[in-house]
């Protein structure tokens, strides 16, 4: 099928596509999605503990609620793209996810190598002048308040550490 304006047009009347289905790519994302989810969960239940000793909720109380709503809303959601059965025309780019699932695995080894706040800043800036292009001043402001708001939102006012750097910048 041709690719071309008119042509794209065509085969979409057509219910014809050049390349990977729109629904398809939606499904292997949430499966990985899905399996994230479930690795999450995993270590939210086996390695955290949920109550302290004295009674008190711990720290694995809020991760296994997140990694259980996360498992549920992943599950039915695929279910209800599985029953699905049409394409809509309307559907991200396989470049965008692309770049967005590089950037958010650079992110990871950023981050466990400067930490949170450096990671956070470099992630940003370099997402928002993909996805934003032109916009230059306000992808560098917004790339350094949102982790200067989280960092002094968690580190200053509810005394809960950023993760930790390999290497310790001067910051």
């Amino acid at each position: 099928c041709l690719m071309n304006l008119t042509g794209r047009a065509a085969c979409i009347a057509a219910g014809v596509s050049g390349n990977r289905t729109p629904r398809t790519m939606r499904i292997a994302f949430l499966f990985v999605i899905l399996a994230g989810a479930l690795f999450y969960g995993y270590v939210a239940f086996v390695d955290l503990p949920f109550m302290t000793r004295t009674g008190r909720l711990a720290a694995g109380f809020f991760p296994r609620v997140i990694a259980v709503s996360a498992v549920v809303i992943t599950l039915w959601t695929l279910i209800e793209e599985l029953r699905n059965s049409h394409d809509d025309e309307h559907h991200p780019q396989t470049r965008d996810v692309v770049v967005l699932i590089v950037l958010a695995l650079g992110y990871g080894v950023l981050m466990r190598l400067f930490g949170g706040f450096p990671a956070t800043v470099i992630f940003l800036g370099i997402a928002l002048s993909y996805f934003d292009r032109g916009r230059y001043v306000r992808n560098a402001v917004t790339a350094v308040l949102v982790p200067t708001c989280v960092y002094l939102l968690f580190d200053k006012l509810l005394n809960a550490s950023m993760p930790p750097a390999l290497f310790e910048l001067p910051i």
